[in-house]
């Protein structure tokens, strides 16, 4: 429960002035219900009353129905206000909600973000921020209305019928109401967060279907896959049900519970008609009113079912926008040394200017140090310009460092979109950068940078889309330049035309590359070859520095 009231709080504060409009107009909606059955059935049974009387004809009915006018069309027009502020109010919380989501995401290290890239992540991350949809719409609003509305119904009635049918409605709808939603939200719990992982299940599973149709049918395998969908259907239906008659039985026991605090204040407010207290026309307001409060309670039955599915998407989103610790203030003009590692098996101090290549079989760490000079995973004794990299801000270490991945990803769209994702560009700028990775002449003949791509970057080969992720980071300039495998995919002499370019165009950065090919390029100034064993150096022909594991 701690998180989910967490996540309330950030969606609250995401606009909380539209919030309190809209939770104060669904207040007044409420309110002006009950005042306006009260005010009909004290109508109706005075101008009775009257006609009985034989007075009918001196009776005041102008007033009274002018009042419900007013209270009709007053009601009317605060439901259209409550919601469009209240849904205005959730959308922009749940944006909010987005973005805090996606900073939480960034701070995760190498693993985590890989972790991220399955089918599997993506539809849960999805699920649960349309499960946390509801908790201001379903559950924290209309609570909180409910609650304002029976206080303020409460002082209505001590005023106008009495203390006995008062306290007769708020003692007889609150407790009881509160009783009926704890046992609700129980019964609720397990089918709903059983309905939501049978859903995400059977979602995934027809995302694989389709993806290995071809693979399922040449291998005779997709009458079982079928079959697996199936019993993932059964399974979501069996939770539906459960939850579906959980909700019914408390939509039974509230009706009952309407029904027994409305005869139970009408009972009272016979007491006080007898007693002398009130007239016969103020003894009928208690029971109306009462019957006009079910619409507090009602709309609290969906949000309640949905609890346990709220819950379990809150405890799994708390962790990633919870907000950092402060990070030390490392500033991008210090003249330390760009990059320097200083560790047992390897020590070394770089500069703005120099190549570096890493090489080393597999297994030996090299995408592993990659990552850890860019922060994405922790590592110890690595400083830039004299700060760890995990002590950087992150937007300031990100301006300074920039890195290509192994995998690299492409979205859906122009090839101005994927370029474009690292800031606003003039297109000579775009075009300068693919020249720079030796791609402008090929997209010329195409469509230029409208060229449309596929998911994934599908349309280009895969050294295409490579080179294509390399020249969105060149658009940055950064101080350093993390590569892993840059030249994967390439041939020899596209590969060895990029690393110059690439030289060329940032003469002034700190490249460090992963590579397993081309290592004795002229573009580098120094190799280091890492293994399990002890890191020493020796001299290389040329002068220039090379360290050897032995």
């Amino acid at each position: 429960m701690r998180a989910l009231l967490q996540i309330a709080r950030l969606l609250v504060r995401a606009d909380p002035w539209a919030m309190a409009r809209g939770a104060a107009l669904s207040v007044i909606v409420l309110v002006m219900g009950a005042a306006l059955l009260g005010l009909s059935g004290w109508f109706i049974t005075a101008t009775g009353l009257a006609g009985l009387a034989g007075v009918g004809i001196a009776f005041d009915v102008f007033r009274p129905s002018a009042g419900v006018r007013f209270l009709a069309l007053g009601r009317a027009a605060a439901r259209y206000g409550e919601r469009l502020l209240t849904h205005d109010a959730t959308l922009r919380a749940l944006a909010a909600l987005r973005v805090v989501l996606l900073r939480g995401f960034a701070r995760l290290d190498a693993r985590g973000l890989m972790g991220l890239r399955g089918e599997a992540a993506l539809i849960r991350i999805v699920s649960d921020v349309d499960a946390l949809d509801g908790v201001i719409l379903r559950l924290v609003m209309p609570v909180a209305a409910a609650l304002a509305t029976h206080f303020i119904v409460l002082f209505m009635l001590v005023l106008v019928v009495g203390w006995s049918a008062a306290w007769v409605v708020f003692l007889g709808y609150i407790p009881a109401a509160a009783l009926i939603f704890g046992l609700l939200a129980r019964r609720s719990n397990a089918p709903s967060t059983q309905n939501e992982e049978a859903g995400q299940q059977l979602r995934r599973g027809v995302i694989d279907m389709m993806r290995d149709r071809e693979a399922l049918i040449l291998g005779g395998q997709l009458a079982r896959q079928e079959q697996r969908l199936h019993d993932m259907d059964q399974r979501a239906r069996a939770a539906a049900s459960c939850l579906d008659r959980a909700e019914r039985d408390a939509d039974a026991l509230l009706s009952v519970l309407v029904a027994a605090v409305a005869m139970a204040t009408f009972l009272a407010g016979a007491h006080a008609l007898q007693s002398g207290h009130i007239g016969a026309p103020q003894a009928v307001i208690g029971f109306f009113v009462a019957l006009a409060l079910a619409e507090a309670l009602l709309p609290l039955r969906r949000g309640v079912s949905d609890l346990g599915r709220m819950l379990g998407a809150a405890q799994r989103v708390v962790p990633y926008v919870s907000t950092p610790p402060d990070m030390a203030d490392a500033a991008e003009t210090r003249t330390e040394p760009l990059l320097s590692i200083c560790r047992p098996d390897l020590s070394l101090v770089a500069r703005a200017g120099e190549a570096i290549v890493l090489t080393g079989p597999s297994g030996s760490g090299k995408s592993t140090l990659l990552m850890q000079i860019a922060g994405l995973q922790d590592g110890p004794g690595i400083t830039i310009r004299g700060t760890p990299p995990c002590a950087w801000q992150e937007v300031a270490l990100r301006r300074t460092l920039a890195v290509l991945p192994q995998r690299s990803s492409l979205i859906a769209g122009t090839l101005r979109d994927n370029l474009s994702l690292s800031g606003d560009f003039e297109d000579d700028a775009l075009w300068a950068a693919l020249d720079v990775v030796d791609l402008a002449d090929d997209l010329r003949r195409r469509d230029g940078l409208e060229t449309r791509l596929g998911e994934a970057g599908r349309g280009l080969s895969g050294g295409q889309s490579r080179r294509v992720a390399l020249a969105r980071i060149l658009l940055k300039k950064p101080a350093i330049l993390i590569l892993d495998e840059p030249t994967e995919g390439l041939d020899p002499a596209t590969a060895h035309t990029v690393l110059y370019n690439l030289r060329k165009a940032l003469p002034d950065a700190l490249i460090v590359a992963a590579m397993h090919r081309g290592v004795d390029h002229p573009v580098f100034d120094r190799h280091i070859r890492l293994s399990a064993a002890s890191v020493t150096m020796s001299p290389k022909l040329s002068g220039v520095q090379t360290y050897t594991a032995t």
